[in-house]
C-alpha cells in the first residue's frame, strides 16, 4: 500500500488531496477519505496537500493510526 489516511482525516475531508493526485486515485470513504492501493502511483502529491497530515507512506504510518492500514484496505475492496 503505497499512502494510507489516517485519522485526522475523519470529520475533515478537505479534498486538497484529490484535487493534487494525478490518477483520482482517492475515494471518500464516508468518515473519512482512503487511497486505492492498485491504482496509486506513489507520487507523494497527495501528502503535503493534506492540511491536518493524515497521509503517510505505509511504512511511516504512526503507531497509534497502524489500524488505519488495514481500513484503507478495506475500504478499497481488498479485504
Amino acid at each position: 500500500m503505497p499512502h494510507v489516511i489516517c485519522e485526522p482525516c475523519i470529520g475533515v475531508k478537505d479534498q486538497s488531496c484529490v484535487e493534487v493526485c494525478p490518477v483520482e486515485c482517492i475515494y471518500d470513504g464516508g468518515d473519512q477519505f482512503y487511497i486505492h492501493p492498485e491504482e496509486c502511483i506513489d507520487c507523494g502529491a497527495c501528502v503535503p496537500a493534506c492540511p491536518v497530515n493524515a497521509i503517510y507512506p505505509e511504512e511511516d504510518v504512526p503507531e497509534q493510526w497502524k489500524s488505519y492500514i488495514e481500513k484503507n484496505r478495506k475500504l478499497a475492496g481488498l479485504e
